[in-house]
């Protein structure tokens, strides 16, 4: 899970954006400049706003137009966290430009929730790709012994973990402040942390190979480009942000602080994009969005790198 800020970091997270005078009056008077890291969060809060928006239609679809199946389930999971990180953090690029939670429980809370909804989002992201590993591996379980709702059972405990988590990390870090506890805790989550990650390298890498074999003799499914784009981005775009959130608890700072928080609102934003540009089709250029999500999140009639031809495909085929 990703490790939530200590009061010294949120103290340093939010004193970033240059100086701020404590005395208002001064404030109103000559206000400050603009400079590049403002400009940096106020990007933040652009791409998080058109992030958000992707991922409500998402959540829309899933939630009442498209019928589930056991991988949508994840995904619907997923574009939900997704949704809240990227609220939190539209909160928090406000809070940098205009400083309206200065000083405040507020902005100390919002951190701690935007951390737990980064953690989730990992989590997810790890179930996803390691479920679609052992339905390359285990198809015929996948197919006839796989709970009808493993899914969903799934997520409600990585919910129930992130959210007891950090609950558990803010309530004793910040309101009691037990500093030995604190560092326990910080070691429990950089394990968990580093066994979300290995678990989602080694199960891409897996879906890598898979797909490298498959595309000799056909082309691979869309689930399997799906999982490795996603999992793609996010180890470019949303790793930095739980890396320099670990570092910075040695006071070391080797890249701004807008940097990975641009990355990560740049990830969230990006998988509905994913989802959207793997189910268009090139010679149909209007599909409704939920035609074209749904072609993305199908099974595609496969399970293990084989598809199933049906006659409406073979009808196509011969058409075009």
């Amino acid at each position: 899970m990703a490790a939530s800020p200590t009061s010294e970091q949120l103290e340093y997270v939010h004193n970033t954006t240059g100086e701020r005078s404590a005395n208002a009056s001064f404030v109103l008077a000559a206000p400050r400049q603009f400079g590049l890291s403002d400009w940096m969060w106020a990007l933040c809060l652009l791409i998080a706003l058109v992030g958000l928006v992707e991922n409500s239609i998402v959540l829309w679809l899933l939630g009442f137009r498209i019928p589930r199946n056991p991988f949508s389930v994840y995904i619907l999971n997923l574009a939900g966290a997704d949704a809240l990180f990227l609220c939190c953090s539209f909160l928090i690029s406000i809070d940098k430009v205009v400083a309206y939670l200065y000083n405040s429980v507020t902005y100390k809370v919002v951190a701690y929730v935007t951390y737990m909804f980064y953690s989730v989002g990992l989590s997810f992201l790890s179930a996803i790709s390691t479920e679609r590993c052992l339905s390359v591996f285990f198809p015929l379980w996948y197919r006839c012994h796989r709970p009808e709702q493993m899914s969903a059972a799934i997520c409600a405990v990585l919910w129930a973990l992130a959210s007891l988590s950090g609950l558990t990390n803010f309530v004793v870090c910040f309101y009691v402040h037990t500093p030995h506890f604190c560092h326990d805790f910080f070691i429990i989550e950089l394990v968990w942390f580093i066994l979300f990650t290995c678990v989602l390298c080694g199960s891409s890498l897996t879906l890598l190979l898979r797909v490298q074999c498959s595309s000799q003799s056909q082309q691979p499914p869309r689930l399997y480009l799906l999982v490795l784009l996603t999992v793609l981005v996010f180890l470019f775009f949303g790793l930095p942000l739980e890396i320099g959130d670990f570092i910075a608890r040695y006071d070391i700072v080797f890249m701004p602080l807008w940097l990975p928080w641009l990355l990560a609102c740049v990830n969230s934003s990006a998988n509905p994009l994913i989802y959207f540009l793997l189910g268009s089709q090139r010679h149909k250029k209007r599909e409704p969005l939920r035609v074209v999500l749904q072609r993305a999140l199908g099974d595609e009639g496969e399970v293990g790198g084989e598809t199933r031809d049906t006659p409406h495909a073979n009808t196509a085929e011969m058409s075009s």
